[in-house]
C-alpha cells in the first residue's frame, strides 16, 4: 500500500471517529445549546458587554465587577464547566475576562502599574479533583495569555479541608464557614516573588461576597493590596 493510500485511509478513519464522537457527545454551544459549535458568536457577543459593578451583601472592601448577571449564556456556561466537565469553555470565558480587565483599565477602575497579577479565588480541593482541575485558574491563565507578558497568574490562595461547600448557605453562614478557612499557600518570600503590580482577584461567580471578602482580607494581612475583584457572573 502506497504512502498516499495510507494517508487517505488515516484521513477517513479520522472522519469516522469525529462523526462517531459527535453522535455520542454532540457538540453544542455551552451558552445557548446551538448545535455544531462549542461556543457561538452570539454568546461571545453577550459576554463582551461592558462589565457591571456589583455590591454583594457581604462587604468585600474593594470594587467587585462582573461580566454580567448570573443568567443566560453566563449561567449556562458556568454550569457546563462546573457540573458537566466542559473544560473547553474555559477558553472563551477566559477571553471574556481579559476583555473586561482591558475595559476596566481603560475606564481607570484598576490601579495603574507596570504589571498585573491575577489571583484565582480558592477552590476546594475535592471540587477541583472532581472537575479535572480548577476552572477559575484555567480561565485566569487564558486571560493572562491574551493580555500579554506583563500579566501573570498567581494561584496562592487555598481553602482548608474543613470548610463546607457554601451552596445553600445564607450570607451569615457563608461568612462563618469561610472565616479562617482561606490561607496563602507557601512562604512570604514566595508570595513576594509571585505577586506584583496591580492585583486582581478572579472568580467564576459571586453570590454573597463571602469568598471574595475573605480572600481580600487574607491577602491584605500578608501585605498584598487587592485592586478589584472580577467575576464572570454576579448572582
Amino acid at each position: 500500500m502506497s504512502a498516499r493510500s495510507v494517508g487517505r485511509m488515516a484521513e477517513k478513519v479520522g472522519e469516522i471517529v469525529r462523526a462517531g464522537s459527535d453522535l455520542v457527545v454532540p457538540t453544542t454551544c455551552g451558552g445557548c445549546a446551538e448545535p455544531g459549535v462549542g461556543w457561538c458568536d452570539a454568546c461571545a457577543s453577550c459576554l463582551a458587554d461592558d462589565p457591571v459593578q456589583h455590591r454583594p451583601r457581604v462587604g468585600v472592601g474593594v470594587a467587585v465587577w462582573a461580566l454580567g448577571p448570573y443568567r443566560g449564556p453566563r449561567r449556562a456556561a458556568l454550569i457546563a464547566v462546573k457540573e458537566h466537565g466542559r473544560r473547553d469553555l474555559n477558553a472563551p470565558l477566559g477571553r471574556a475576562l481579559a476583555g473586561t480587565i482591558g475595559t476596566l483599565a481603560r475606564w481607570g477602575e484598576l490601579p495603574p502599574a507596570d504589571t498585573l497579577t491575577l489571583i484565582p479565588a480558592p477552590t476546594r480541593r475535592s471540587s477541583a479533583r472532581r472537575r479535572g482541575g480548577d476552572p477559575v485558574t484555567a480561565m485566569a491563565r487564558v486571560a493572562a495569555t491574551r493580555l500579554g507578558p506583563r500579566v501573570s497568574v498567581a494561584p496562592v490562595l487555598v481553602t482548608s479541608g474543613w470548610a463546607r461547600d457554601s451552596a445553600g448557605l445564607d450570607a451569615r453562614r457563608r461568612v462563618r464557614n469561610l472565616t479562617g478557612a482561606i490561607a496563602v499557600r507557601g512562604s512570604a518570600s514566595r508570595l513576594r516573588r509571585e505577586v506584583s503590580g496591580t492585583v486582581v482577584v478572579v472568580d467564576d461567580i459571586v453570590t454573597t461576597g463571602a469568598t471574595a471578602a475573605e480572600s481580600v482580607r487574607v491577602l491584605a494581612r500578608h501585605g498584598v493590596d487587592v485592586g478589584a475583584v472580577i467575576v464572570v457572573a454576579a448572582a
